[in-house]
């Protein structure tokens, strides 16, 4: 297990609340020992104006997996920036929902390198995101 810090789903959904994440649905659904999912509803707070799933939302699920999953892996005072994130929308999605499971490609001491798949309610590939993140020490 690669998490240093305790975390229930429970306690990473009320965290999320008043937030972004919740505005959008983003709902945190496992805790793996290596993973944490996510899924976000395909509705009018997360299509753009002709139908689709918008980019910028699958951003938000992307980064929002990857910095919570970042934070697990710091300890005490550290915190966790976003610094570069890079999304490839694959396919379009008009409906349902969307699943996004985040795996590490790097967990360093400074920086950490995310990779997030996002799928649709038939299990297809929709988008593929990479997040880094920086390890900032308590100040």
């Amino acid at each position: 297990m690669i998490w240093k810090r305790p975390a229930s789903l429970e306690g990473l959904n009320q965290h999320s609340r008043n937030t972004l994440v919740a505005h959008l649905g983003i709902v945190y659904t496992r805790i793996g020992d290596d993973e944490l999912e996510g899924v976000m509803p395909v509705d009018d707070r997360t299509r753009q104006p002709f139908g689709l799933l918008h980019g910028g939302a699958s951003a938000v699920l992307a980064e929002s997996l990857g910095s919570v999953a970042g934070y697990l892996c710091t300890e005490g005072g550290q915190r966790v920036v976003g610094l570069e994130i890079n999304a490839n929308h694959l396919r379009g999605v008009t409906e349902g929902s969307v699943r996004g499971v985040c795996r590490p490609l790097h967990v360093g001491r400074t920086h950490q390198v995310w990779d997030i798949r996002i799928h649709d309610d038939q299990q297809r590939l929709t988008c593929i995101a990479r997040l880094t993140t920086a390890v900032l020490e308590p100040r």
